[in-house]
């Protein structure tokens, strides 16, 4: 709906304002007089205000140039002369989202906060680090790439290559995911920007200069290239206010027109065979991945890009869909591709499906299959019920007001901003209701969707098969390349060029330990934090056979529904089930309709419904665990009857007997277990260190740890025995019939205005189904140390330390939690990053199990990291700390007690805690205790949990590493694991 002319500041012209009654937001579009920037303000009434500034930045290569200068835009500006602004501006703020992203052919540097004051100081610093950058050739040292020898001040040692990006990128290409993705858009993308990658091949990484990076950041990041959009009740005026004064007045237009061109199309179908690194032992069978990839049509062109989704969803979308169906049950792999779907990030789409667990032979018959699925929905369509329910998911994606990743203003920013960076409307893609509207007339003719099949897939000849096979010498390849390259610049340097390597890395380690003034910066102070937090108003009935629980929140013609129910006393061989029957639930038929059926009914009626547990250890002792079981769902208003009679169904009809189907569905579990290891090989290392801390922590590294991983994989291995495949369906059965013996509970959460009626039938429905009682689910207590080396397929480390600690309710929860922070702000940060060239390090306390975790990702080090923590810990009690350092982290603590999550998500919080015991007062209690912290309690609890000889060590990593680290190994008593 058009509006009048929204309010502009005098430097920027106001182009238009619509009403988007879905999102209950108005779009605003203006743009700056003198450079041609835009920026689009998203006017809303909430006050956690976004910001966010994106570039178009299209490389050429794929040394990571973009990439390398979004972190080196970061460490300082021409106000801000400090070397790490971005870092410093975390400590001393309560952001509720601070970051900055490298995509394809964007760089943007997002922020949120809700408090006015500290959004005004974020945006200040924001603007002078991406428009005024210093870029530092030390910075460009530390986080891009530099050659340092061995030693550092040693010229007879041998070279290495050091730099935080050339680091990450190294993990990054660990994953097989991402290495897949890399080589499909190379072959997809013969001449644009997206044949490279725009994160930085660690092999080309060092081929990138200085002199390039500044010529990039000169030509990339001027104003008539940026997009600005924000999103919040501050008015657009007031931020532009600001854009001018900070950063626009002090530009011209630029005539450069950065964009990616449209991509030249292949005449022909094209097959690439491929490797990728494979450190792991065992057999190397079964590990190829096949993957079809087609190049579609504008993804800023919204009629092509909603026909493509869906397209890709009548496919694609659930078990149901003929595509994956095949994918799921074809014996050619052992589960779907990771890469399947529509991406829609890039000028161009791109439609992939495939196998993973496969072999190199088996590409033609998957080929033959895939177009014959294909062929087949472009001859007989799909039906209209199928048709309907697609667009029912894309209306209810919608109208979801989310939030519990990032903030709500941010994802509708982020999903605006692809169209925006190719010059097209972005405003089109925030309202989709008139092009949904549009669909769902033209999917009444039944040859629309046949059409659809035909043209963007059948008869479009620019698709590309990538097989991709495991191959053991890659990595040593890569690794003696590396040798060789360093030997080679080593031998060509002169005696002046060795002394200036060793200048480098000292000046740079000087440059790093430097104190700089941070009182330049803008803060705010703990005088700017809120007296308290809100309490969210609920309902409880008792009229019924249930306890029902109600919240009334601004869900925007949503309901969330959820039954609650303690889990039962398990078994050992119990508990390793739970995470496969919680997945599993929703995946599986019910009474007489096979799960086929099943996929089609959830599609038509429901958002999405899953299954999961709810584990705490007790608040005052961490021995003792109270368990949940719970089966949530969310829907649209107008179906909230069919949403409860479909967990009704789900929770008492759920059948196990469908063997075949629960032998894909762990094949596909382990798949996306495997994948996730170099993504969250953090996670991993940390729930192996404090596996022994306490039984919750225990059971979390058994089930969803790098011990879960591999039982998991011998039950998938064992389930090709159909003696072994029947007796895991009756033990998944027996579980069941345990779990529905117990009492169970109710939450609803909808619109003020709709909840009555929902919570009348809802109460009715399941009225008719009661629940008896059983014994509550209880893990035996356990405090031990643990030490170990996970072996598995990174380039990069991960490590952890861990010590024993208290409960939440504990008086020393408070101080550990702060002095997780206070230990990265003022040394692990440097340590491990700067200086040890990590992506990431820190610390942080984990109430729920008891225990103090340190932790590095992505770390090229182990020994030396291992020995930074120790050393973080000594630097803490011997040295003398600044208040304003306290203050800091009690600021960041603060800040993410104070993170808002989606009207839904809060109330399902706050049902929760309440469910485990935690109370509004007790967090309230809790959160008086973080502002209280003395650095006295640091040192007296750093003194008194993180001693020597309580610690537990876990490391993920790679053979070689495990090869040439036998004395710390040794040392440490590190017990090897394989996966």
């Amino acid at each position: 709906m058009s509006m009048p002319l929204p309010e502009a500041h005098s430097a920027f012209e106001a182009v238009r304002q619509e009403r988007i009654e879905s999102l209950n937001l108005d779009v605003q579009e203006f743009r700056h007089r003198e450079t041609g920037a835009v920026h689009y303000h998203l006017a809303a009434n909430n006050s956690e205000n976004v910001f966010l500034v994106a570039l178009r930045t299209v490389p050429e290569d794929s040394t990571g140039v973009a990439h390398i200068l979004e972190h080196t835009a970061l460490c300082g500006s021409e106000r801000y002369p400090v070397r790490d602004p971005f870092f410093m501006m975390l400590r001393r703020s309560l952001n509720t989202f601070m970051n900055a992203f490298t995509s394809s052919d964007w760089t943007a540097y997002p922020f949120a906060s809700q408090n006015r004051k500290d959004f005004n100081n974020l945006l200040e610093v924001y603007l002078d680090a991406v428009f005024f950058s210093r870029l530092d050739p030390l910075d460009f040292a530390q986080e891009g790439h530099r050659v340092e020898f061995k030693e550092p001040d040693n010229p007879d040692s041998e070279l290495v290559f050091k730099g935080v990006v050339f680091n990450e990128m190294k993990g990054a290409m660990s994953s097989i995911p991402s290495v897949l993705w890399g080589k499909l858009c190379e072959h997809l993308f013969p001449t644009t920007t997206y044949h490279y990658n725009s994160g930085g091949e660690p092999e080309h990484i060092p081929d990138l200069s200085y002199d390039q990076l500044v010529a990039f950041y000169r030509s990339h990041y001027h104003p008539s290239n940026a997009i600005f959009m924000t999103f919040g009740d501050i008015s657009a005026a007031e931020h532009q206010a600001v854009f001018e004064q900070r950063a626009l007045q002090r530009f011209e237009r630029q005539a450069l027109r950065i964009e990616v061109p449209p991509e030249q199309r292949l005449d022909a179908p094209l097959r690439v065979e491929e490797s990728y690194a494979c450190d792991e032992s065992g057999d190397l069978a079964n590990r190829t991945h096949l993957v079809i990839g087609w190049m579609l049509g504008e993804s800023s062109n919204l009629e092509q890009m909603l026909e493509a989704q869906l397209l890709a969803s009548v496919l694609l979308e659930n078990s149901a869909s003929p595509l994956q169906h095949l994918l799921e049950t074809s014996p050619l792999g052992q589960s779907p591709s990771p890469l399947c779907g529509l991406e829609d990030s890039m000028r161009e789409l791109v439609f992939v499906c495939g196998l993973e667990g496969s072999e190199a032979a088996h590409a033609d018959e998957l080929e033959r299959q895939v177009l014959a699925v294909i062929a087949g929905v472009a001859e007989n369509g799909i039906s209209q019920e199928r048709l309907h329910a697609v667009l029912h998911q894309l209306e209810l994606h919608q109208r979801e007001v989310s939030g519990d990743g990032y903030p709500y203003g941010l994802h509708l920013i982020l999903q605006a901003l692809g169209c925006a960076t190719h010059y097209s409307d972005p405003l089109a893609v925030l309202n989709l209701d008139p092009v949904i509207e549009s669909l769902r007339q033209r999917i009444e003719d039944p040859d629309y969707i046949k059409r659809l099949a035909r043209e963007l897939l059948l008869d479009n000849q620019h698709r590309v098969t990538l097989v991709m096979t495991p191959d053991r010498e890659l990595s040593a390849q890569k690794l003696a390349r590396e040798s060789e390259r360093l030997a080679s610049i080593k031998a060509a340097m002169d005696e002046t060029e060795k002394a200036a390597t060793v200048k480098l890395a000292a000046d740079l380690v000087a440059r790093q330990q430097q104190v700089d003034d941070e009182s330049i910066l803008p803060k705010v102070e703990l005088a700017d934090v809120p007296a308290a937090l809100p309490e969210l108003a609920y309902r409880e009935y008792d009229s019924g056979p249930l306890h029902l629980t109600s919240y009334g929140q601004g869900t925007n013609g949503l309901v969330y529904q959820q039954v609650i129910a303690p889990l039962p006393q398990l078994g050992a061989e119990q508990r390793e089930l739970l995470p496969l029957y919680t997945s599993f639930m929703t995946e599986l038929g019910i009474n007489d309709a096979s799960y086929l059926d099943v996929q089609h009914r959830q599609s038509a009626e429901v958002g999405s419904i899953n299954a999961f547990t709810s584990m705490r250890g007790n608040a005052e002792n961490e021995q003792d665990i109270t368990a949940n079981f719970v089966l949530s769902s969310k829907a649209l208003q107008r179906n909230a009857s069919q949403q409860t009679r479909l967990m009704v169904d789900t929770l008492l009809g759920v059948r196990f007997d469908e063997s075949d189907r629960l032998r894909e569905l762990v094949s596909q579990q382990r798949a996306r277990r495997e994948q996730s290891v170099t993504g969250n090989g953090h996670g991993l290392a940390m729930a192996a260190a404090c596996a022994g801390m306490s039984p919750l922590a225990r059971l979390n590294h058994q089930l969803s740890g790098l011990a879960g991983l591999r039982s998991l994989r011998q039950l998938d291995d064992s389930l090709a025995d159909p003696g072994a495949a029947r007796q895991f369906s009756e033990c998944l059965a027996a579980l069941h019939q345990q779990l529905c013996t117990m009492p169970r509970q109710l939450l609803t959460i909808a619109e003020p205005d709709a909840l009555a009626d929902i919570v009348e039938t809802t109460s009715h429905i399941w009225g008719e189904h009661s629940a008896g009682d059983g014994s509550r689910f209880s893990l035996d207590a356990v405090r031990e140390r643990r030490n170990e080396f996970w072996v598995t397929n990174t380039q990069v480390n991960f490590c952890a330390r861990a010590y024993p600690s208290v409960p939440v309710r504990h008086p020393d929860a408070a101080a550990l939690t702060v002095l997780g922070g206070f230990l990265r702000n003022g040394f692990l940060h440097r340590a491990i990053r700067e200086q040890g060239g990590a992506y990431g390090g820190g610390a942080s306390q984990d109430s729920g199990v008891a225990a103090f975790r340190f932790y590095s990702y992505r770390d090229p080090r182990l020994a030396d990291t291992l020995a930074d923590f120790d050393a973080a810990v000594a630097w803490l009690i011997e040295a003398q700390h600044e208040p304003r350092a306290l203050e800091e982290s009690i600021l960041g603590v603060i800040g993410s007690l104070d993170k808002p999550s989606s009207p839904a998500g809060e109330a399902k919080q706050h049902f929760h805690n309440r469910l485990f015991g935690r109370t509004h007062a007790q967090r309230e209690e809790f959160r008086q205790r973080i502002l209280e912290v003395s650095l006295a309690d640091l040192r007296r609890v750093a003194e008194t949990y993180l001693r020597p000889e309580l610690a537990s060590t876990a490391v993920v990593s790679n053979r070689s590493q495990l090869d040439s680290s036998g004395d710390l190994v040794a040392a440490l008593a590190l017990e090897v694991q394989t996966l």
